[in-house]
């Protein structure tokens, strides 16, 4: 029987594809370009500056592939680039930063940045678990690693922004990932109507929650969860009403007992600017009673160094953890 082969096993060679168009478009510019400068007047400057901004724009719209997306906070961007070894990824790009990316092809449920597989640690550290909230959505690059690589776990992920969650659906496989686990509007922990059809029959593993996570984290309906995870931003700027004691309270109230909740702290200044790290792990020294911090770096990238904060009740003995003293400690954040 032979192979059958799908638009995302293609990814690749569509890749490879497009760079060879964009090669070849660029060498008849260039030709003509040439032939242009043997002119003597004016009109052949034009032309030349003309033929450069063409050549650009055919690199930009061939290779990239971009794609503008209007959200709430203005205008994201999705497009694809290459890693340092020189494998496409697609990015969402907003506020001058990545705010997610996802690989291309068989690899399209692998996590693209180390802060997102640092929050393996959960399943790592021996802690038992099963339910999982996210709080923010993006292209939903962990969410979607968790339940490939976990078949038993269920994931509520709270995105504030129903243009991202297409965006996700659109450009970051989600649809395919529903489409493998099944999918609902609203908690998935919590047992919401399922919308999308497993052929297993088993109960949907995704839930999809647009609305506001403080919000969410102040309902009294909402489920317990093994644990939470933190990985909110707007452009650059950490989302600071899930910063505070009291946010990091609600967390906890909506923690079995024991569980762990994550954060993804990011420097400033070139990893020059830790202050929010500081501020962040003594505002959760406040409310839990164990506190860790695991680097989780990337190179090429990322602009910043990403941090990883695991915070819990329980036990915690992280092996990359790195130490601190209270000199380390920086103010503790409050609402208002």
């Amino acid at each position: 029987m032979s192979e059958q082969r799908g638009p995302l096993d293609e990814a690749p060679e569509l890749q490879h594809t497009a760079g060879v168009i964009a090669a070849v478009v660029t060498i008849v510019l260039v030709a003509a370009a040439l032939q242009i400068a043997q002119l003597e007047s004016p009109v052949a400057e034009i032309m030349l500056v003309i033929m450069a901004v063409a050549i650009a724009l055919a690199w930009i719209r061939i290779v990239l592939d971009p794609h503008p997306v209007r959200i709430t906070r203005g205008m994201a961007y999705v497009y694809t680039r290459p890693t340092e070894d020189g494998e496409p990824v697609r990015v969402l790009r907003q506020g001058g930063v990545f705010q997610s990316a996802t690989y291309l092809g068989e690899r399209r449920f692998e996590p693209v940045f180390a802060y997102h597989r640092a929050f393996d640690a959960m399943f790592e550290a021996g802690h038992d678990v099963q339910r999982v909230l996210a709080l923010g959505g993006g292209g939903f690059a962990w969410p979607k690693h968790a339940l490939v690589e976990h078949p038993g776990l269920q994931v509520d992920v709270v995105e504030i922004d129903p243009a991202i969650v297409r965006a996700a659906r659109r450009w970051f496989f989600i649809d395919e990932l529903a489409a493998q686990v099944g999918a609902v509007e609203g908690s998935c922990v919590a047992g919401a109507v399922q919308d999308t059809a497993v052929s297993s029959g088993e109960p949907a593993r995704l839930g999809i929650i647009v609305t506001d996570a403080r919000a969410y984290l102040e309902r009294a309906d909402a489920p317990r969860y093994d644990a939470i995870v933190n990985d909110t931003f707007s452009g650059r700027e950490p989302v600071r009403q899930l910063a505070t004691v009291e946010a990091a309270r609600a967390c906890k109230d909506h923690l079995v007992p024991g569980g762990w909740y994550l954060v993804n702290v990011v420097s400033q200044h070139d990893g020059a600017d830790l202050t929010f790290l500081c501020d962040t792990v003594a505002t959760l020294s406040q409310v839990f009673a164990n506190v860790q911090i695991v680097p989780a770096l990337d190179e090429g990238l990322a602009g910043e160094d990403n941090y990883l904060v695991v915070a819990t009740d329980g036990a915690l003995a992280l092996a990359e953890a790195i130490p601190f003293d209270d000199d380390f400690l920086g103010s503790v954040m409050h609402d208002g």
